[in-house]
Formats: C-alpha cells, structure tokens, sequence
C-alpha cells in the first residue's frame, strides 16, 4: 500500500511538472540548471528507498527548482541568480542536507541515513514528503537573494535569520512542513522554522510578501529586518508588532 501510494504521489507530481513548464508564459524562459547527480550511498538502504522513489532526480530537482524560484520572484525578467549547475550527491553520512558553494555551481548534499529513518517512521510517504521539503528549503539557498551592508552568515545575526527563515518559509508556503507544528512562542531572531512560519504568515497581508522581502535586499542597502518591513507593510510596523500580532493569531486560532 505504501509503494503504491508513493506512486500516486509520483504521477500527480510529473502532471504538475507539465503543467508549470509549459502552460505558465511567465517562465518559458526559465533556465533550468544542469543537474549532476551522484549516488555515493549505493548498496545502502537509504539509497535504495531513494532510488525507489526519485527514480529520476534530475528532472525531479530541476522541476523544484522551478517552484522554488516561482515562489520568490515575478518572473524570468527579475534578478535571479544564475544557478548554471548542481552538483546533488546523495551519501551515507549523518545530518540531513546542506548547501554549499555559489551560483553559478551549486552543491547539495542529502542524507541516506535520514531517507532511512523517514522510512522507518512513516513510510514511503513520509520519504518523498521529507525529501521534497529539504530540496525546496536547500534549492531557496541557491536562489534566494542575500542582504547586503550587513556582513555575514553567522549564526545569531539578521543576515543568517534572513537566509535560514526564507529558506524554511517557502518550504512551508509550498505544504511541506505540517501546520500542526506551527505553535506561538520564542522570537522572530531564532531562526529556520519560527521565522519562516512568521515570514510566510505575512502573506496574509500581502501576498506577494515573500517576493518583495526577498527584492528587498537589492533595494535596501544596508538591509535590516525593520527596514525591509517598512519597504513591504508600510512605515508604521516593526517586526517586534508584527511578531506580536502573529503571537496572538497563534494563541487565538
């Protein structure tokens, strides 16, 4: 039941693959980035779920990264980094995944230990949920934009928020982090799922909100949170109220 679930899943995914290719005229243009994909797990489990169930990783990537790049900009004329390869390698490592390198190659690596244990905890269904939501948060890495006049990716800082709450916002804005864990409490600066879930609540007040915040550090030099949300919202919010109005959304719903 499982395999055949996954299946469905599959070819529900290809139609959708059709259909954004080539019925949206916005990205006709759209050049989607040479795929380099190396099994380096092969004979282990986790390889062989995977396999299973991409059993073709280049056009399965190149179609997320299509979505990722719809999710943050207008179209083919915007400034999107121009990400020519990348390098995907799936190994029998610890962790989950990570970005590494610069446009115009990228390199990405997922974890055959985690296939593994998504696996072992829900099944083939739970596998192609976990791997489509790490490539949509991976693949934002690769074409989100970065603040600018503010330094750099250090744990703790704007610049690092921005680009790891982004990441997991568009992952959460295209279905693959459940509501459920969407829960009030800490703060906007802590990063990965509480900014991104923060980030993409505030589509509801614009919803082309994660476009313009991501245009936001092209223009907006030096760049801040606060800034950026008086460029998008209006002058008169701050992340603090807004954060604060979103608290109380959590706790009231």
């Amino acid at each position: 039941m499982k395999k055949t679930i996954a299946t469905v899943m599959l070819a529900v995914l290809s139609l959708l693959a059709m259909a954004q290719k080539w019925e949206t005229p916005d990205w006709k243009n759209f050049r989607y980035p040479t795929i380099h994909f190396l099994d380096k797990a092969k004979g282990t489990q986790g390889s062989k779920i995977y396999n299973r169930i991409v059993p073709n990783p280049k056009a399965f990537i190149q179609q997320h990264a299509l979505w990722v790049v719809q999710t943050l900009y207008w179209s083919t004329s915007d400034s999107i980094p121009n990400v020519k390869a990348i390098k995907y390698t799936l190994e029998d490592i610890e962790g989950i995944s990570a970005k590494g390198g610069q446009p115009p190659v990228v390199n990405i690596f997922y974890s055959s230990q985690w296939v593994e244990k998504s696996e072992s905890s829900e099944g083939d269904d739970k596998v192609l949920y976990e791997t489509r939501g790490v490539l949509y948060h991976e693949l934002t890495h690769a074409y989100q934009l970065e603040p600018q006049g503010i330094g750099g990716y250090q744990q703790g800082t704007e610049f690092w928020v921005f680009i790891e709450g982004m990441a997991d916002a568009v992952r959460f804005h295209n279905g693959f982090f459940p509501v459920s864990d969407r829960k009030p409490g800490g703060n906007w600066m802590d990063g990965y799922r509480k900014t991104g879930y923060f980030l993409e609540w505030l589509t509801c007040k614009d919803p082309d909100f994660l476009r313009k915040f991501n245009r936001s550090t092209l223009e907006i030099i030096p760049w801040s949170f606060d800034k950026a949300m008086q460029h998008v919202l209006g002058k008169n919010v701050t992340t603090d109220s807004l954060w604060a109005e979103y608290q109380k959304f959590l706790i009231d719903n």
